[in-house]
């Protein structure tokens, strides 16, 4: 069963399409990466899937209901954390909390039990009774995540959750949403940071008004750029570029001083010709690894056949 279907879904504001006829289904419990530049679609995207604004065509199921005549499920099933989340500074940790999840239609007693048990979960428990205006922005960002949680919705969009973090505050935010997957929740999250993506994320699309691509990171790789080695060698690795090239198993190499960055179609069965070849034409090799590009290096190269596409 999927968390997230959509079909053909659009939105027009005016004269502009912002999301044109996203087809999309994201599996319960996967942590799914929504990527694209800033004005991409992304936002309206994430609104429509909340019921927040309603399509311009298509349709699309959260939670298994129907975000057009089934919007008040939709939301009851849903939480959203923004990239400028709002608290209340005046109030207290818990008092936030509390407020938040009677808006969610929580008694007050299941409100307050709620809170208790997200701020423990949280660490935040022993700091619970002071204004959350002098927390720090990791406190904040954990206390606004919990407030996405509070009706325990089973599918959770996190816009740039770790956005503005230091170092620690950001790993704990990550582990937060590891472990969020492993309850069973499904975590749709949007981010410019695509180390964090690469690490969390099952499932990424790569997106701008259309969707690009949509795949593992890992097969996102495979099928741009093959399997690489890197080759590390005792001179200068300019020389031997031509030599690689010529193998027919070769889709591409690179040298960066020492180091040849080489494509291959099947490494395990190439690497013994390609080893033998290079000591045949005098390199001395240090050592070979596997290579693996960047996200970020699949994210432009997709973005850029986008770009092409579109032209």
């Amino acid at each position: 069963m999927n968390a997230i279907e959509c079909h053909q879904l659009s939105r027009r504001f005016r004269s502009v399409i912002a999301v044109d006829q996203l087809d999309l289904c994201i599996p319960i419990g996967t942590i799914f990466g929504f990527l694209g530049p800033n004005g991409a679609g992304k936002t309206t995207t994430v609104r429509m899937l909340c019921a927040l604004i309603a399509p311009s065509a298509g349709s699309a199921r959260v939670a298994g209901f129907d975000i057009q005549t089934e919007a008040e499920a939709v939301r009851a099933n849903t939480g959203i954390l923004t990239e400028t989340p709002g608290l209340y500074d005046a109030l207290s940790a818990i008092e936030n909390l509390v407020f938040f999840a009677r808006l969610y239609g929580l008694s007050r007693d299941q409100a307050t039990e709620r809170a208790t048990f997200y701020l423990r979960l949280f660490e935040l428990w022993e700091r619970r009774n002071e204004p959350v205006g002098g927390f720090s922005k990791g406190m904040r960002q954990k206390l606004a995540i919990a407030r996405a949680l509070l009706h325990d919705p089973a599918v959770l969009f996190l816009d740039e959750p770790t956005s503005g973090l230091d170092p620690a505050a950001a790993r704990a935010v990550r582990d937060l949403i590891k472990s969020l997957r492993a309850s069973g929740r499904t975590i749709f999250l949007t981010t410019h940071n695509l180390a964090e993506a690469d690490e969390l994320c099952d499932l990424i699309a790569v997106f701008r008004t259309r969707l690009i691509s949509l795949d593992t990171p890992a097969n996102l790789r495979t099928r741009l750029f093959g399997r690489g080695v890197r080759v590390m060698l005792a001179g200068p690795a300019a020389p031997l570029v031509a030599t690689v090239q010529a193998l027919p198993f070769v889709i591409d190499v690179t040298a960066d001083e020492q180091t040849l960055f080489i494509r291959l179609t099947d490494p395990e069965h190439d690497n013994p010709v390609l080893v033998r070849t290079l000591v045949n034409a005098g390199a001395d090799i240090r050592y070979l690894e596997p290579f693996t590009p960047s996200l970020e290096t699949v994210y432009l190269e997709l973005m850029q056949e986008g770009s092409a596409i579109g032209k």
